[in-house]
């Protein structure tokens, strides 16, 4: 019951991800930030990208992918729709490999040491979609600033 939980919560936030960078009026205003902000839009949705395709997919999923996260930061070149694309591939996939996780395996730890200490497979999935969320808050918060338009209707639940 949990991996179905989980992967609705995913599919969820996934398109409001894609709400969120359709929302921004151009490509170049993807690459900006404003105030105090270190990273774009456009980076952190390729860092989201990079983080699910890694952890979710590949990990947890068998998927071959090979992650290059300074880019998810260094990268400015892509299109409004080619970061579109990115988020549409993960809609299937990252809900698919949750949902397809039997009891066990979220009970069991997760392959991977990644914040200092073993965590179950279902506590590592928790701590990724807070960590979604902060990202996608601040993306939110970013496109705000840069259009001055106030929130998008939410999607999902």
């Amino acid at each position: 019951m949990m991996a179905a939980e989980l992967a609705e919560l995913f599919a969820r936030d996934l398109q409001r991800l894609g709400q969120e960078i359709a929302a921004f009026p151009d490509d170049n205003s993807l690459w900006t930030t404003i105030g105090g902000a270190s990273n774009s839009a456009g980076n952190l949705a390729l860092h989201l990208d990079g983080n699910l395709r890694d952890f979710i997919g590949r990990v947890l999923g068998g998927v071959d992918y090979q992650r290059e996260r300074d880019k998810e930061f260094s990268s400015k070149n892509l299109s409004q729709a080619e970061l579109l694309a990115k988020i549409g591939a993960l809609q299937p996939l990252i809900p698919g490999v949750i949902a397809g996780l039997r009891a066990e395996a979220l009970a069991a730890e997760f392959p991977l040491v990644v914040l200092g200490k073993p965590l179950t497979t279902g506590m590592f999935l928790m701590h990724l979609s807070g960590h979604f969320n902060y990202h996608l808050g601040q993306i939110d918060i970013l496109r705000r600033g840069i259009t001055g338009q106030g929130a998008l209707p939410l999607a999902g639940l």
